[in-house]
């Protein structure tokens, strides 16, 4: 049982993820996941935190590619090149991804999870929007930007986002069909998407605070 929250950014995933993970008694993986692939793939936390999302150039895609169809193209020939730091990184955010998916009862924020858990079942992908104007005003309170560089960074962000979805996993990361839940916390605020999130998780009977709780229930359908 998993969680999945992909967001536009400034949407209020956080705020969502940790009300929905208090009232269910469930976990929320965040910040401690940068961790996690840093020390799995040799990178710093700060080399992660600036790749991540990011979109691979051409020869990074080229060497994803060969790694993926000849793995001794990079390992075997004297000519061999380093496979890339973003390629690894998606590498390894896959393979973590898909191991926290065998754990159960965690709420994940990002990291192309929705895109990398597309078939499985008992998830719930939750998709977080809400209008550029309103985030911009965010970026502008959070960040002490004015409005045109406010502005610029959130499409920047936005725009990487959907980049990374479509060429490390083909999809179309604003389409809404790819998610159970598209939600607008602007109009909803973030107290009233989590709630939605939270009495669906239970009709699903994945209350981890409650006695009657298990993980037999269905998945979504």
């Amino acid at each position: 049982m998993l969680i999945t929250i992909s967001r536009q950014y400034l949407a209020g995933a956080p705020a969502v993820a940790d009300r929905v993970a208090e009232a269910l008694g469930w976990t929320v993986v965040d910040d401690e996941f940068v961790g996690a692939i840093a020390e799995k793939s040799g990178l710093s936390k700060e080399d992660v935190e600036s790749l991540e999302e990011r979109v691979p150039t051409f020869l990074e895609r080229f060497a994803q590619s060969s790694a993926l169809s000849f793995p001794e193209f990079l390992v075997s020939t004297p000519f061999a090149i380093e496979e890339p730091d973003s390629v690894k990184l998606a590498h390894v955010t896959k393979e973590l991804v898909e191991e926290l998916a065998r754990r159960h009862r965690i709420v994940m924020i990002g990291r192309a999870a929705a895109a990398i858990l597309a078939r499985e079942r008992d998830v719930l992908h939750v998709r977080l929007v809400a209008s550029r104007d309103h985030r911009i005003g965010l970026a502008m309170h959070e960040h002490g930007m004015g409005e045109a560089e406010a502005a610029a960074f959130l499409d920047e962000r936005d725009l990487a986002r959907a980049r990374y979805h479509k060429e490390n996993y083909g999809r179309d990361w604003n389409d809404p069909v790819h998610y159970h839940m598209v939600l607008n916390t602007e109009l909803l605020g973030t107290d009233g998407a989590a709630d939605l999130v939270i009495a669906r998780a239970r009709a699903l009977g994945w209350d981890a605070t409650k006695a009657s709780g298990s993980s037999d229930g269905d998945g979504p359908a």
